[in-house]
């Protein structure tokens, strides 16, 4: 073998060997990557379980899908607005006002419960059709439009009642007499967030916030990622000139999304209404810091590194089994969204800074 042959070899041995070890290595951080945050998941459900007797229990793990089944609603809705490159921060004011108007259209004026439920709908629609106009026409840059709709939003709510919440036998606001107001929140209503279904003398069944919220979830799923509609709404997301010179009617889509966003803002309080059987003042308050939360967990999910329904259920899922689980240990309400907050940041940033690594 002459020396050239000898050099031409080991350099081909080299060449060869190289990619083996990066493989490896490249596979481990993609791994991490794609899987990490549904594998913190599992070792903090393992952690709890280890804890706490009743964390694994089926009534506790039910338990936590009925608790984030409204955050889950709201936040698919943060969710839509964010795939269109947008942000809608009114969605927590929306889910309130869905609370009071519910149950003010039900007590105080005596509509029927199925009319409450479609226009507390529209109403939802309307807002998310303001928010793109504001965006859209007027070029209100997202998060100042959506933040100055929050504060409207919440002055209705307490404009509704002027100030009260509702309840059964409470004064009526509106009468100029201060007359009780004689209607009431219909059982077939509340049934939607109190009731069960499949249930048997030992289990106590499903809830049914948990089936709206798979069924919302599994539609829009359907529609974002295995529709011809959900490509082109990433693709106003991902390049607004691009979809536009493709023939693309980008302010439609964009109007569309918002909408949407009202629309499941306002389905999370209608449940939301129906579970705590009264019209508490801006209830649905704490919904938007916990929607946005869940919809940029989801960014960290398999490594997506944009909005997408799957990562947000899990980071909705995510997010309630921290607060279940610390919960049960007794750990104090203050330092739990510290520890949310945490995770939060270090699971974006090693997403994000391996990635670019």
């Amino acid at each position: 073998m002459s020396l050239n042959d000898s050099s031409q070899a080991k350099t081909s041995e080299m060449t060869t060997s190289k990619p083996a070890s990066f493989n490896i290595s490249s596979f481990l951080s993609g791994f991490f990557l794609r899987y990490g945050l549904i594998l913190t998941l599992i070792l903090v459900s393992v952690f709890f379980s280890a804890r706490t007797q009743a964390f694994a229990s089926i009534d506790n793990l039910l338990d936590i899908l009925r608790a984030v089944s409204i955050l889950t609603i709201v936040a698919l809705g943060v969710t839509f607005s964010v795939v269109v490159n947008g942000f809608d921060v009114s969605v927590g004011a929306v889910t309130g006002l869905a609370v009071i108007l519910s149950s003010a259209l039900m007590v105080i004026w005596k509509i029927p419960w199925y009319f409450a439920v479609l226009i507390c709908l529209s109403v939802g629609a309307v807002i998310g059709f303001i928010n793109s106009f504001l965006i859209i026409r007027l070029r209100i840059p997202d998060l100042l439009a959506t933040l100055g709709m929050l504060y409207l939003v919440q002055g209705l709510q307490m404009s509704i009642t002027k100030g009260d919440a509702v309840y059964k036998g409470m004064t009526n606001p509106w009468s100029p007499t201060r007359a009780i107001a004689d209607g009431v929140i219909h059982p077939d209503f509340l049934r939607f967030g109190q009731g069960f279904v499949f249930s048997s003398e030992t289990f106590r069944g499903i809830p049914i916030p948990v089936l709206i919220m798979l069924g919302v979830a599994v539609i829009a799923f359907v529609f974002l990622e295995l529709s011809r509609f959900g490509r082109i709404f990433y693709a106003v997301g991902g390049n607004i000139e691009a979809a536009r010179l493709a023939g693309i009617d980008v302010n439609k889509v964009r109007m569309i999304a918002y909408m949407i966003s009202g629309v499941l803002a306002t389905t999370g309080g209608l449940v939301l209404a129906a579970r705590i059987g009264s019209g508490a003042v801006k209830a649905g308050d704490p919904y938007l810091l916990d929607g946005v939360a869940a919809t940029y967990f989801g960014f960290a999910v398999l490594n997506a590194r944009r909005a997408n329904v799957f990562g947000t259920v899990l980071g909705a899922i995510f997010v309630g089994v921290m607060l279940n689980g610390l919960t049960m240990m007794n750990i104090p309400w203050y330092i739990q969204d510290v520890i949310k907050g945490l995770v939060l940041i270090v699971s974006l940033g090693l997403s994000y800074y391996t990635t670019r690594r």
